[in-house]
């Protein structure tokens, strides 16, 4: 095929993916490549995902536990210290290299919040006014689209739950979490801010022809009144309890162990409280004869892999800090299940 042919297919085809399924092909990426970076060894992982204490603590046990190995090695006549082998050591050089350039203050995961009440904030606007950006979007996705679509008062539940969700983390940013001198890879803000720009279109789009037929006597049938009446309490449920969560951890004496509330069964509630507001949002925006919205299951399917890593290590820092048994008996992040 002469290459300016495959050029005009290729152009064509792109065009023709409907936003939703732009929206779910990120998530999905993200999701699996956050699965394949805590999947690498240990050394690896830390450099690439743990900030803050905990980055802190693994490095320094990696280093003695090569002094021991070297010191084991020296004390066992005939015996050489263990090596590690001369591709891991270049590979490990060489994430460490990239790792440490463009390191950014934790404190700048506020602009998550800040971006994703301006996306809110933004397409309300576009809505009232009958903005041009909104309708290309929304027109894109109805063009390929077919059967019924979320009904508008769907759209305007999860748009508020959203809305409240961004509202809250930047107060909690503002009053509540102590400055750190932490700090993360440019890469992990990149990722999370495109994450939210993302799902601030992801939680309306499957709702495209209700917001261009704009018509106020469609906005709620029954099935998707039943949806928002499951939706809703699993909403406020989590947005609550992620406070009080953060609020203790705030609280708490730097670097001690969280044993109050959740926490007694939970290694992070905080987590669990957040899939939640996503699993609502998947709920309250089901189309009609579905029970989720899949654009929002693969945003969820990304937030519980990528925070369920964060969990596990800090499971696995406890453990080490505090003792075994006092995280003994509690899940990471989702009960009875991890």
């Amino acid at each position: 095929m002469p290459w300016p042919q495959f050029a005009h297919d290729a152009v064509a085809t792109l065009a023709a993916v409907q936003p939703s399924q732009w929206c779910r092909a990120f998530f999905l990426g993200a999701a699996g490549g956050v699965a394949v970076v805590a999947a690498t060894p240990v050394e690896a992982r830390t450099l690439l995902m743990d900030y803050g204490a905990r980055k802190a603590h693994n490095n320094k046990q990696q280093q003695q536990q090569r002094e021991g190995q070297h010191q084991q090695g020296q004390q066992q006549a005939g015996t050489p210290a263990p090596q590690i082998s001369p591709s891991r050591d270049r590979l490990l050089s060489l994430v460490a290299a990239v790792s440490s350039w463009g390191q950014i203050p934790h404190s700048w995961f506020v602009a998550f919040y800040m971006a994703s009440l301006g996306c809110s904030l933004l397409w309300l606007v576009q809505y009232l006014a009958q903005g041009r950006l909104l309708d290309h979007i929304a027109a894109r996705q109805v063009a390929a689209e077919s059967g019924p679509p979320v009904a508008l008062g769907q759209v305007a539940v999860a748009w508020i739950i959203m809305f409240l969700q961004a509202s809250r983390r930047v107060f909690e940013h503002a009053t509540i979490i102590k400055p750190s001198k932490s700090t993360i890879w440019f890469v992990h803000w990149v990722l999370g801010l495109c994450f939210y720009l993302c799902i601030s279109v992801s939680i309306w789009v499957d709702g495209s022809k209700s917001i261009l037929d704009r018509r106020p006597g469609d906005i709620a049938n029954t099935a998707s009144l039943f949806k928002i009446l499951v939706a809703t309490p699993i909403s406020l449920f989590a947005w609550v309890n992620q406070y009080k969560c953060h609020k203790y951890l705030a609280g708490l004496k730097k670097y001690s162990l969280p044993d109050e509330g959740l926490f007694r069964h939970l290694i992070c509630p905080h987590y669990t409280c957040e899939c939640l507001v996503y699993l609502s949002l998947a709920v309250v925006t089901a189309p009609p004869g579905q029970l989720c919205n899949k654009t929002l299951l693969c945003a969820l399917l990304f937030v519980a892999i990528n925070l369920g890593a964060t969990a596990s290590g800090t499971h696995k820092w406890y453990g080490e800090k505090f003792g075994a048994g006092a995280v003994a008996g509690k899940w990471n992040m989702i009960p009875f299940l991890f």
